[in-house]
């Protein structure tokens, strides 16, 4: 009754309907970018302002948990992205449970990683990298920005996978990592289409293969994994929108509700694609199939990090 009660008031209240979205992440980069342009069209959908609140650190578990333990009434929310499944299994002390504390509002967009190897590399797709890490004595080193972050996953994915000679070397961020790779110290990174295709076009790197189901816009020429073999190595750093369990069943609606439309405005298409995302399709953007989608990538992703006994905590 209590939460029905909430539920009206805040329905039926502007002053009370006002959200802030917090990304857990540094200003700048694209969950910033995605969280900010959902927040402008949140704010037209729902008549109210939407403000977008950094709260970074521990691979944004430190913004998860704010938003986890907040009331549940809808007015905090979190921009949360594939580290959400991944950290029940990363962190071992993890102070809330995804499935359990936090109320998924629908899924927002998905940006693909895609491998890239050092200008010299002898191989110029997925394919030809496989082949010349068959033979005998060979090894390839891949860099990654810290355990937990996307290229970490990816390196244990494309590990797992292949059963390649590939030694994972982890950085303190992207930058230093990027550095070695320019200077043909390390052999391969995985990263986010907006951060590769540039140095990609410019020929500073060479692109193996993207890890999703079609070819980047931005980088037509580079494979898709399944054309080099590897079908099952699909990774893309997807975000989602969240609030704290318990909230009003009402009121996670009219936040769905608002998010779909915000992500049917063609201008937050174009914005996306300046970084390789795509807007999820509305059927994907409910409550119901974001909880199903959590819940299928905890599940992907427990065994093979647990397997590779690297953790965060």
């Amino acid at each position: 009754m209590l939460r029905m009660i909430l539920a009206l008031l805040l329905l039926a209240s502007p002053a009370l309907a006002q959200n802030a979205i917090v990304v857990p992440f540094p200003p700048g980069g694209a969950s910033d970018v995605i969280g900010r342009t959902v927040a402008e069209g949140m704010a037209r959908a729902l008549g109210t302002p939407v403000v977008v609140e950094n709260t970074s650190g521990a691979g944004g578990t430190i913004g998860a948990n704010r938003v986890a333990q907040s009331r549940p009434d809808g007015s905090l929310l979190l921009m949360g992205n594939i580290g959400v499944a991944t950290a029940p299994s990363l962190y071992r002390n993890l102070p809330f449970n995804p499935q359990r504390d936090l109320e998924p509002i629908g899924l927002i967009s998905p940006v693909p990683m895609v491998l890239v190897g050092r200008p010299d590399l002898p191989a110029a797709n997925l394919e030809e990298l496989l082949a010349w890490l068959r033979r005998p004595g060979a090894e390839a080193t891949i860099a990654h920005s810290g355990v937990g972050s996307a290229s970490h996953l990816c390196a244990l994915l494309l590990r797992s996978l292949t059963r390649a000679p590939i030694n994972a070397v982890g950085y303190r961020g992207t930058a230093p990592a990027m550095a070695d790779i320019f200077a043909g110290r390390i052999d391969l990174v995985c990263d986010q289409t907006s951060a590769v295709a540039p140095l990609v076009r410019e020929g500073r790197l060479r692109g193996l293969a993207i890890a999703a189901e079609t070819r980047s816009p931005t980088m037509p020429a580079v494979q898709t994994t399944a054309e080099g073999g590897v079908p099952a190595l699909q990774l893309a750093v997807w975000h989602g929108l969240y609030a704290a369990r318990g909230t009003p069943a009402p009121v996670i609606e009219r936040l769905s509700a608002a998010l779909r439309t915000a992500l049917a405005d063609t201008v937050t298409a174009e914005r996306f694609l300046t970084f390789g995302g795509t807007v999820e399709p509305p059927a994907r953007v409910t409550p119901a199939a974001h909880r199903a989608f959590l819940a299928e990538e905890i599940a992907r992703w427990r065994p093979i990090i647990e397997a590779n006994g690297e953790f965060a905590d």
